[in-house]
């Protein structure tokens, strides 16, 4: 029905349909005051597009044991008060968003799941056709960094869908400067940049492509990638940027010092810096200087 109205009110208005399509994403949340940050920064940064939310929580009993489900899923009355608070929270959240982020842009869809987080977000993916996902992460205790945590780190890892991770207590603001670090080792497609043009195009922004050199010549390879990385941007503002003698987290970090960035960038390629830069050391728990959005894109997306 809302997307019905939707239609009618867009045809009346004589708006181009082609440049209209429907978003889908993926809200994973725990109910904390985090993963409410970053539900409040998905619901403002595609508050001009035409988007389904699906709010979704995974639940599974405290003391759980499979035999009570061969035997009676409702023993002892497990999985259906779960079930119960999992959904009043939901409802809550939905209410919530109703009375400070309503938007006749936006359809909310609650998800209340009895699975494993990981697992349920790659069949949504699947099933629904996901276009982003936006979780939070969580703050190192006593310290500036932000350490993730380790959902996010497993869906950074394991799915194959763009995700924007946002920093714990991160107040929203118009992603107008984007920071895209690269090697130049990947071929870049369209289905990668069209993730980044599209956010630039919506917000204006303008694109920071970050190269750090160790003091060797381009291959022929990163040249033909970086010269096809130019043309592509070339529909939205843009600056390469050259930077030498530092390792590629401090550079990252030495730029956002320097200039005001609102969100970081990367394609994720197992054989690019992303995966010793990020996961390595976020699994042996080593805290990052990030205090901006994240947006992970996969090298592969279904």
């Amino acid at each position: 029905m809302e997307f019905h109205f939707w239609l009618y009110k867009t045809l009346k208005g004589g708006i181009n349909l082609k440049t209209q399509v429907m978003k889908k994403i993926l809200l994973p949340t725990d109910f904390s005051d985090n993963s409410w940050n970053s539900i409040v920064y998905a619901l403002k940064l595609f508050k001009d597009e035409v988007c389904t939310f699906y709010l979704l929580n995974t639940y599974t009993p405290a003391v759980y044991h499979i035999e009570y489900v061969l035997v009676n899923p409702a023993q002892f009355g497990l999985v259906d008060s779960e079930r119960s608070t999992s959904m009043n929270k939901l409802e809550k959240f939905h209410d919530k968003i109703k009375k400070t982020l309503r938007n006749p842009n936006h359809r909310i869809e609650k998800m209340s799941v009895f699975n494993s987080l990981i697992p349920e977000i790659k069949d949504q993916i699947k099933e629904k056709k996901i276009d982003y996902i936006v979780m939070g992460t969580k703050g190192a205790t006593g310290a500036k960094e932000v350490l993730f945590g380790s959902n996010t780190v497993h869906v950074l890892n394991q799915v194959k869908c763009p995700v924007i991770a946002v920093p714990e207590d991160f107040k929203y603001e118009k992603p107008h400067e984007l920071l895209f670090p690269t090697d130049f080792e990947i071929h870049y497609k369209n289905k990668h940049l069209s993730l980044i043009l599209n956010i630039a195009k919506k917000h204006t922004s303008r694109v920071h492509v970050l190269h750090v050199s160790y003091g060797y010549d381009l291959t022929e390879i990163q040249k033909q990638n970086k010269a096809l990385l130019e043309s592509k941007l070339k529909k939205v503002a843009n600056i390469f940027h050259d930077v030498s003698n530092q390792n590629v987290e401090d550079a990252i970090a030495n730029f956002q010092i320097k200039n005001k960035v609102n969100m970081l960038i990367m394609i994720n390629n197992k054989h690019s810096f992303f995966e010793n830069l990020f996961f390595k050391k976020l699994i042996h728990h080593i805290g990052f200087h990030l205090n901006i959005p994240f947006l992970v894109i996969p090298s592969k997306i279904l």
